[in-house]
């Protein structure tokens, strides 16, 4: 091979993170949360001047209901770009859909992992994994997981962050 030639592709594929995505209950759960605060909006804004105004004002109901429609599609773009990494040394996590985020947390860096399910996300069988470093700016966190896997990974990164800690 000459010098200064590219990497094979096979190289380029290696050096890839292997991405997760999040599990498809938290986009159910997002959506069924848009749908009962729209719904109850789309009827209240639609009833409510429908009766006390007259038919024609129930027209207002439209709004919502575009609002609903609209971020049914957003949410699943939204919930796409959701995924992390985890990497020898540290873990990535990206997101966003127009500004894309890319998270780098270094295991050494990590003082907690925490485990979180609020009702409804345990209604869903969700749990969220929080990432805290000594920097607030820095802290980070992975919604809508398995909650075997929130563990898995709690478990995995909190041995690996007091590994790389010890080290320092």
């Amino acid at each position: 091979m000459e010098t200064g030639s590219p990497p094979s592709a096979g190289a380029e594929r290696a050096a890839e993170p292997l991405w997760t995505g999040l599990p498809s209950g938290l986009l159910r759960m997002r959506r069924l949360l848009l749908v009962i605060w729209l719904g109850l909006l789309t009827l209240a804004a639609g009833l409510l001047p429908g009766l006390l105004a007259g038919p024609a004002w129930a027209a207002f109901a439209l709004a919502p209901l575009a609002l609903a429609v609209w971020g049914w599609v957003m949410l699943e773009r939204n919930w796409r770009s959701w995924r992390y990494a985890e990497r020898a040394d540290d873990l990535l996590i990206s997101r966003g859909v127009l500004w894309r985020q890319v998270t780098v947390v270094p295991y050494g860096r990590m003082q907690l992992v925490e485990v979180t399910s609020g009702p409804v996300e345990r209604r869903f069988g969700l749990a969220s994994v929080q990432l805290h470093t000594a920097a607030a700016a820095s802290d980070a966190t992975i919604p809508g997981l398995d909650p075997a896997e929130a563990e898995r990974l709690r478990d995995r990164l909190t041995q690996l962050g007091q590994a790389r800690s010890a080290g320092l």
